[in-house]
């Protein structure tokens, strides 16, 4: 009786597993289909106040018994598929709303894919026009609205523009000198600065990069005529283990080679330094923070953000790629346009992060929770848009003004501001011993040697990767236990530590030479015996996890100044101030807070030759010298910490 009752349940809960897979495969058919099945397509070119013509593809649904608004997004990365019956599989910031119906439209920028036109990297704004000549991103933007609002059927008259990285910041550039029409905008990890985003960090170049760099820097061919398959080619570096193959590599001179893109077949002279991709030239010739990055930086241009333009800046807290910028755009906005609406939504995400449907959210190895992704996307996202574009749009939404995800305590929060009003300041020193105590409690020097040689990575897996993310939440323990990284520590928590805000370090320093790079980081220790989630490396555990929280470099050169670069005194101290982004991380009872402190990042960062050059991107093999470098015990480190 036992085995026959044992049998049915097998045969029943067999039924009921295939049945429960049959229903999922066809919701992923109909979820495949449904653009093509509930939209029409179009592809059209659109001309400019200059007569340059940007290729569009426009998504409107198929049912044309009322109106719909407009969803732009303006990207360098194709507008494709291209070509009639060829769709993409989703459209819009997300599934929400591509099923409640937009119009939804594509657009290949100035001088990419199948636009014309000529291709700048973060095109500058051009405040004063006095002719159709004087064109930007913001002019193409509003032609392209004016364009639309009056040739696609069935809209309403109301526009919104998204985007995500670099369509992030065409999605902020939007909102300066914004047409009437543009009612939203929702700019995500949006670029704002090259200089502190992506290729740089507070001016020191981000090596990781190099593989991504023909991306924005190869020519189109055929004298720059529009092409609808890629033109640039990634450069093979041959090898899964970066850290060695750049080790190898020596000075950055070195790696022009992978930016020579004719053949032997056709040779051509070009002067002695120079190549082929215009944007690697641009980061070789201007080191410093110089007109040319000055000019292409969005964010000095909020001060003006149209009123009737309702903006929703979007960001991941462990965001390797863009975490300046929409952190940099929401502040701007607020500050300099009083009366916008201006929110902020940060959640635990890497690049992009919260625009995917995975159930379970995980940066590298460190779960934070369940369909967060989902709750943004139905509960945040979509509601920001449909009120603006589809309801009343006076600002009554029911969303605050920052949503942000406590990323310790692993919950979303809700708040009047960012940074919350609230918060307090608290200052801790690094101290010897690997303390980090509440007052100073010595005046000494901490030395370690600086080794041109074995630099301290960034990452311990062996891998190639092109634009690195999962580093932001790596365990640390492998950094914490070498000789050229400093650690200091709290004791053990005996209540929650929630910080909140950004993060002041004023390092005191010194080096045997006259140049050197300063890493901050800040490290959330857990305690023994935690159970492991299911996404972290087999070679760890979630045992006394290193998790980094936040963390940042500086090129000493810009300490006063990123413009005007300057040797250090050999063996002077010298102060050394560090902004780190903001972070919303409670270090939980039980816990440690740990800081540490390093001069190498490799190949997250390139190599300083700890040398004093005036270009590193030239220097030369005998300038790389190890030498050693002290950090004084009156280095202090400033949170901004909400009261428990």
């Amino acid at each position: 009786m036992k085995r026959g009752l044992r049998y049915f349940v097998l045969v029943f809960l067999l039924i009921v597993g295939f049945s429960s897979c049959k229903k999922t495969v066809k919701k992923e058919v109909a979820e495949e289909n449904y653009v093509a099945e509930n939209y029409l397509k179009k592809e059209v070119d659109i001309e400019m106040r200059d007569g340059v013509k940007l290729h569009t593809t426009i998504y409107s649904p198929k049912d044309t018994s009322k109106e719909y608004p407009i969803i732009m997004q303006r990207t360098p990365y194709s507008s494709r598929p291209y070509g009639e019956g060829q769709f993409r599989k989703q459209i819009g910031p997300n599934i929400h709303m591509m099923k409640e119906g937009y119009h939804v439209v594509y657009q290949d920028v100035r001088g990419r894919w199948l636009s014309e036109g000529h291709y700048e990297n973060m095109r500058a704004y051009k405040p004063n026009k006095t002719s159709n000549e004087d064109v930007d991103e913001s002019s193409d933007t509003y032609d392209t609205i004016e364009w639309l609002v009056n040739n696609v059927e069935n809209n309403n008259g109301r526009v919104g523009v998204w985007g995500i990285s670099y369509p992030g910041f065409y999605a902020t550039y939007a909102t300066v000198d914004a047409h009437p029409a543009l009612k939203a905008a929702s700019p995500q990890a949006c670029i704002g600065d090259f200089f502190f985003d992506d290729f740089h960090h507070n001016g020191a170049y981000l090596l990781s990069y190099f593989r991504v760099t023909s991306l924005f820097g190869t020519p189109r061919p055929n004298n720059d005529s529009p092409i609808d398959t890629a033109w640039y080619v990634l450069p093979d570096i041959g090898t899964a283990d970066q850290y060695q193959f750049f080790l190898d590599s020596g000075p950055l001179e070195n790696l022009n080679s992978y930016f020579e893109y004719e053949t032997a077949d056709t040779p051509k002279i070009r002067p002695e330094g120079v190549t082929d991709d215009f944007f690697w030239n641009e980061l070789k010739d201007h080191p410093n923070y110089d007109e040319l990055w000055q000019s292409r930086g969005i964010i000095q241009h909020l001060k003006d953000v149209k009123s009737h333009v309702a903006t929703m800046i979007v960001g991941g807290w462990f965001d390797a790629e863009d975490l300046y910028g929409p952190l940099e755009t929401y502040k701007n906005i607020e500050k300099y346009n009083e009366g916008n609406y201006n929110t902020v939504v940060f959640g635990p995400w890497d690049h992009g992060g919260w625009a995917r449907r995975n159930g379970r959210t995980t940066v590298g190895n460190y779960f934070f929770g369940d369909s967060i992704s989902e709750f943004y996307q139905k509960n945040i996202e979509t509601k920001f848009f449909n009120h603006f574009l589809k309801e009343e749009g006076n600002g009554e939404t029911g969303l605050p003004e920052a949503y942000v995800f406590d990323s310790g305590r692993k919950e979303w929060r809700t708040l009047d501001t960012w940074p919350p009003e609230e918060r307090v300041k608290k200052t801790f020193f690094l101290s010897e011993g690997q303390k980090l105590t509440e007052s100073q409690r010595s005046q000494t020097g901490l030395t370690f040697i600086s080794d041109i040689k074995k630099p301290v990575p960034y990452s311990e897996d062996i891998k190639s990767v092109f634009t690195p993310r999962k580093y932001m939440t790596d365990d640390q323990r492998f950094a914490a236990r070498r000789s050229d990284v400093l650690t200091f520590e709290t004791e053990v928590l005996d209540e929650d530590l929630t910080l909140a805000g950004e993060i002041m370090t004023n390092l005191q320093v010194a080096t045997t030479g006259t140049a050197a790079d300063w890493v901050v980081k800040i490290i959330d220790v857990h305690p023994a015996d935690i159970e492991t989630n299911e996404e972290m490396q087999d070679h760890l555990k979630l045992d006394n996890y290193h998790l980094m929280v936040r963390s940042e470099v500086i090129r000493g050169r810009f300490r006063n100044s990123f413009s005007n670069p300057e040797p250090f005194i050999p063996n002077k101290k010298t102060e050394v101030s560090l902004k780190l982004q903001d972070v919303f991380h409670t270090i939980k009872k039980g816990h440690k807070l740990q800081i540490q402190v390093q001069s190498t990042w490799f190949p997250l960062i390139d190599l300083n030759p700890q040398t004093y050059v005036e270009n590193i991107f030239k220097a030369e093999e005998d300038d790389f010298k190890t030498q050693t470098h002290t950090v004084f015990t009156d280095s202090t480190i400033e949170f901004s910490l909400l009261p428990n």
